[in-house]
This record gives structure tokens, sequence and C-alpha cells, in this order.
């Protein structure tokens, strides 16, 4: 059997919540659903190669049903079988590999290939969701400006120009509701970059998460814009988040979704604590938005 050979339109990064589609693909997945991949569709799926914004929530319409969405997950193709979600392969945009969005749903009442249907997501868990996607992306520019001074030699910079300590000590990063938590690494290698681990303790976190807080209230009140830039339509084209903070415009390489703007996230809050990871220290940050109603 043949399977898709282009790529899934996707219409999320632009904000849209519902669309119409063509079922080009149904396949067997676990538990008694099926993937259902489509021409298009402005549903957000988890990429298990960076799992950090989880998928929306919402249904599918078709031949006068309304079907739950179990998960939405980045699929591949080579042309002969679909691989979903952790079980890809190969890293997406691979030459030779097909990338699909796959919405998983009941198998009993599962469109056909070649049926017309109605893909929508959830708007509050969207809206929660893309907020919480553009407070991470604040977080991890303000958490960079307040480190800079610790660095003894120049390493990468990141979208403002500022040491970048997010890019290179980043273990995991997870988007939920309003908000996120991103896991640093405080590892040799760091140290080898030029940065000053020992100078990361308890006793520096209240300071720190202030000095964060301050420039994301900074931030906020200039409320921003905030848009996606996409170099196509498709699942594999390059996208990048680009906000007109006050200091600059910043691009950031990101396939999710955010908000419209700074000022819509309304006050933000960060707690700093250590950890630890097998004996390596780490230093958590989780960020949380209260936006404006």
């Amino acid at each position: 059997m043949t399977l898709p050979g282009t790529p899934t339109r996707v219409d999320y990064p632009a904000g849209a919540l519902a669309g119409t589609a063509t079922v080009l693909h149904v396949a067997p997945a676990a538990d008694g659903l099926v993937a259902v991949v489509t021409d298009a569709t402005s549903f957000h799926p988890v990429d298990a190669a960076w799992p950090d914004q989880p998928a929306d929530r919402g249904v599918l319409r078709a031949n006068g049903r309304e079907l739950p969405i179990v998960d939405a997950v980045v699929a591949a193709t080579e042309g002969t079988e679909l691989h979903l979600g952790d079980a890809v392969p190969v890293r997406k945009g691979t030459e030779g590999w097909t990338f699909l969005v796959a919405h998983l749903v009941d198998a009993a009442d599962a469109p056909r290939e070649g049926d017309e249907v109605e893909i929508a997501a959830d708007p509050e868990l969207r809206a929660a969701l893309s907020a919480g996607h553009t407070a991470c992306h604040l977080a991890s520019l303000a958490l960079n400006r307040a480190l800079a001074g610790r660095w003894s030699k120049e390493p990468r910079e990141d979208a403002l120009g500022a040491p970048d300590f997010d890019g290179t000590a980043i273990q995991s990063s997870r988007i939920e509701a309003n908000g996120s938590v991103d896991r640093y690494r405080l590892n040799k290698s760091l140290r080898r970059a030029g940065f000053d681990t020992a100078s990361l303790d308890e006793a520096s976190l209240p300071a720190l998460a202030a000095e964060i807080e301050a420039t994301l209230a900074d931030w906020v009140a200039a409320d921003a814009a905030v848009r996606i830039e996409a170099e196509g339509p498709t699942l594999t084209d390059r996208r990048s988040w680009v906000c007109e903070l006050p200091d600059g415009t910043a691009r950031i390489p990101c396939g999710g979704t955010h908000a419209e703007s700074t000022g819509a996230l309304g006050a933000l809050d960060v707690q700093l604590e250590l950890g630890d990871d097998a004996g390596t220290p780490v230093l958590v940050m989780a960020t949380r938005a209260t936006p404006r109603s």
C-alpha cells in the first residue's frame, strides 16, 4: 500500500482551531485505536523527538459522528509503513521520508480513506498551552540575561545576544497549561564551556528568581507582539517564534503554538530549585503565567 507522499499541511501555527480535511490513510494503533492521517490539520501533535508541548485535545467529526481525539502524534513513512510517535526511526526532515500528523481515535467509528472530516481543537486548552509556551521562551531569555556574568568564556549567544545558558544546559522542557518546567544539567560539559556552576547554590536562587521576574515584568508591560514565521505550510517546514521585545527582536526555532502578545500572559512567576540527576546537579525552573481575562 502506498502511503501519503506529501507532509501534512498544518494550520495551527497561525492560530487555527478548526478546519476541514480529507482522510488520506487509516492505520491500526494500540489499544483499539486507529491513526487517522489527513491532508491538513488544525490540531497540534506531540513530537516524540522533542515532546515539550502536549497534543491538543478535541474532536474529529465525520459522517455525522463526533469522535474524541485521544491523542495526536507526529508520524512518518518511507512509503510502505506508517511509524507513529516514538516509533519513528529517523529525525524529522530526513530525506526520503514523509512526516505526517496522525489523529488517534476509536477504531469502531473511524472514518475511511477519502472521507471529508472536520477537526477541531479545544480553544481553552490551546490558549493555556500557548500562554505556557510563550512564557517558557521569555523565561529562558530572562534566565540567560540574569546569568550572563557567570561565564569565563565566550559561549554561543541566544536570540537577544546574551550567553545562551538555556541552549547549552537544557535537559528537558515541558509546556503545561499557563506554564512550563525546564530542567538544566549543571555538568562537566557546562563547566568546560566556561559557566561557573558553583555560583548556583540554594542561597543564590531567590535573588536570581527576582531578577528574572523583573525582566519578565518589563516584557509583559511592553505588550510586545508575538508571531510565528513559517517557511511553508507543511509539518516539516521550518517555523520560528518571533517576539518584538523592547530589547530587540527575538527569533527562536519552534514548532509549537503561542499567545499573540506578551501582555496576554499577565503576571509571570518563576520558581527555581536545585535537584540531582544520578549525581549531576540540576537546576529546575518552573514558570507560571496568570493570563489577563
